[in-house]
C-alpha cells in the first residue's frame, strides 16, 4: 500500500510539473515574437528619425580611396574648430598640437580624429580603433596642389633642397669651428 501511495505522489508531481513546462513553452514563444516585433518597430523609427536627422553637408569635398568622401568646412589656416561632414552627421573637431607638423582636428567625445598632412587627410575613430577615411583629397590636391593647411604653408619648396653645400664652400657650425674639408679631416683618435 505505501508503493501504491508513493507511486500516486510521484505521478501527481509529474503530471503538475509537465503542465507546468507546457504552459510556459508558449508564453515564451508569443514574448520572442512581440519582443522581435518591437525591436522591428523601434529599427524603423531610428532609421526614419536618422533620415530626417540627415544633415546637408557643406564645406569643401574630400573625396578618399574606396568611394568614402567627407566635407570640411572652416579655413585650416587659421580656424580652432573645423565642422567635419561624415556620413550624414556634422562633427566640431577642435585643432589640437602637434609636434610633426601635421594639423590634427580631435574630438574626444565621439573619438573622431582627422589628420591632414600635405599630400593627404586620414580620418580616425580612436573610440573603436580604426581608420574611418584614408587618401582623401580635394580636387585641387588630386591635381598637385599641397593640401590647404598650416603643415602645407610650412612645407620647403620641392626646388630647393635641404641639404646642399653653400657654393662658398664649407662653412661653419654653430660652435664657431670651421667645418673641414672632407679628405682633411683629423681623427679625434690618439696616435699610438
Amino acid at each position: 500500500m505505501k508503493h501504491l501511495v508513493l507511486a500516486a505522489c510521484i505521478g501527481a508531481f509529474s503530471l503538475t510539473t509537465a503542465t507546468a513546462v507546457m504552459a510556459q513553452e508558449p508564453a515564451t514563444k508569443t514574448t520572442a515574437k512581440k519582443s522581435s516585433t518591437k525591436k522591428k518597430a523601434a529599427a524603423g523609427t531610428a532609421a526614419a528619425a536618422g533620415t530626417a536627422a540627415a544633415v546637408t553637408p557643406n564645406g569643401e569635398k574630400w573625396q578618399c580611396e574606396l568611394g568614402n568622401s567627407l566635407y570640411i568646412a572652416g579655413d585650416m589656416l587659421r580656424d580652432e574648430v573645423l565642422t567635419v561632414h561624415w556620413q550624414g552627421k556634422d562633427y566640431k573637431l577642435p585643432r589640437q598640437t602637434t609636434v610633426t607638423g601635421a594639423d590634427r582636428y580631435f574630438d574626444g567625445r565621439t573619438g573622431l580624429d582627422l589628420v591632414v598632412i600635405p599630400s593627404k587627410a586620414m580620418l580616425f575613430n580612436k573610440n573603436l580603433g580604426q581608420r574611418l577615411a584614408d587618401e582623401c583629397q580635394t580636387a585641387a590636391m588630386q591635381a598637385g596642389a599641397a593640401a590647404p593647411t598650416q603643415a602645407g604653408g610650412l612645407r620647403a619648396p620641392v626646388t630647393a633642397p635641404l641639404l646642399v653645400t653653400p657654393p662658398g664652400g664649407p662653412t661653419q657650425v654653430p660652435g664657431g669651428q670651421p667645418l673641414q674639408p672632407a679628405g682633411t679631416q683629423q681623427s679625434a683618435a690618439p696616435k699610438q
